[in-house]
């Protein structure tokens, strides 16, 4: 690995921060107090070409990495926006990712360039009300009919549902028990959203409200055979092209995150004088935020080898998890500090440490919980006996 300035990514950051800067701290507070899409957010960054950065150029888009993918990502939410920014951006970036890796050329062609430019929106279909991050024990059917598969079914956090045209579903097309390993008979499909045959439901929650998180029926939903991506059955295996990247790409996003939240709370130490001097003088104070800074250093250093190995076509499960758990715990270390460090100030809105602190206990749960990853790294880094 060469840790020497990029200049394409320091390009990527500069490009990013122009665009970001028109969407402040109020923007992003507004929109999340009343569940609204930042549309002009996303057309803006649609409009600069960012949204398509992980799309080969073939197809329209920016033809680099997840490196770059996560650079731009960790800028978006060290911005402010926050996880309400970057998940309005990282469906197309991480969720298309298999159809980049393993979509047919027609597929390819068909889709890539609407994503690229920003008008087609993709969602993500994985979890289940049952299965939860046991994805092999996922229950939603899919039946081959002549020319076209029959989905029924039901699925969970669907982000973005409201307004994507189709969604990326794992389904199963051979019955678990039927299967030699828990991981065969998945098949990956391309699918309609946006038809009589899906029932949409927004979940209630208690942060990132810009981006709505929906459940999802579908109640025979017919989805061409030329929608599948790869072969039938093996689609498990084409889900590690998403997730890997997800998992690094949210470690970003929580980085950036982390980032800003550190911004903010030592600003404020800086000016807040008590007892005649800034309370940022007081080790109480300083020292707590010194060691939330140290966090997100370690983390970057783990984001960066994970993204680095995937884009050379390295095996990096292993580093993926691992980032994405430094990173979710030292932006929720960062962000609970700065509302610390605000005291009362911190609980208000007013201030929007609250908003990063809300996001930041986000990361810890999703997409993947931090219990998980350390079951991952147990039993695969380790050895050990496999207890889930």
């Amino acid at each position: 690995m060469d840790f020497s300035p990029n200049e394409d990514h320091e390009a990527i950051r500069e490009g990013v921060r122009r665009v970001c800067q028109d969407f402040d701290d109020t923007y992003w507070q507004e929109h999340d107090a009343q569940h609204e899409f930042p549309w002009e957010f996303y057309n803006a960054m649609a409009a600069g070409g960012w949204v398509g950065i992980a799309i080969p150029e073939t197809y329209g888009g920016g033809g680099q990495g997840i490196t770059a993918a996560s650079v731009l990502l960790e800028e978006v939410a060290a911005s402010g926006a926050g996880m309400n920014g970057a998940s309005s951006l990282h469906l197309s970036i991480f969720g298309m990712n298999p159809v980049v890796k393993h979509g047919t050329p027609e597929m390819q062609k068909k889709y890539l360039p609407k994503v690229a430019d920003g008008s087609l929106h993709v969602a993500f279909g994985v979890t289940e009300p049952d299965a939860g991050t046991d994805t092999t024990s996922i229950t939603t059917r899919a039946v081959r009919d002549g020319d076209q598969y029959i989905v029924r079914g039901r699925k969970v956090w669907t982000t973005k549902a409201p307004y994507c045209q189709k969604v990326l579903l794992l389904v199963r097309t051979t019955p678990l028990e039927e299967c030699e390993r828990r991981t065969h008979g998945m098949t990956l499909l391309l699918a309609d959203l946006q038809r009589p045959e899906v029932e949409i439901t927004p979940i209630p929650k208690v942060g990132r409200n810009a981006v709505v998180s929906c459940e999802v029926v579908y109640d025979d939903l017919p989805v061409a055979v030329s929608d599948r991506v790869g072969e039938e059955g093996k689609g498990f295996h084409y889900l590690l092209d998403g997730l890997n990247p997800e998992r690094i790409l949210v470690a970003s996003e929580a980085l950036g995150l982390g980032r800003v939240s550190l911004e903010k709370a030592v600003a404020y130490a800086k000016e807040r004088v008590v007892f005649g001097r800034p309370i940022g003088k007081n080790q109480g104070i300083a020292f707590p935020l010194a060691a939330a800074y140290a966090r997100l250093q370690a983390a970057e250093l783990a984001i960066r080898q994970a993204s680095w190995r995937y884009d050379k076509g390295m095996s990096c499960g292993e580093e993926a998890n691992i980032a994405k758990w430094l990173a979710a715990d030292a932006a929720y270390t960062a962000a609970d500090q700065a509302v610390q460090t605000l005291g009362g100030f911190g609980y208000a809105t007013e201030y929007n440490v609250e908003r990063y602190w809300r996001e930041a206990r986000l990361m810890r749960i999703a997409p993947i919980s931090q219990e998980m990853i350390m079951n991952y790294v147990s039993r695969h880094s380790l050895g050990l006996p496999r207890s889930y």
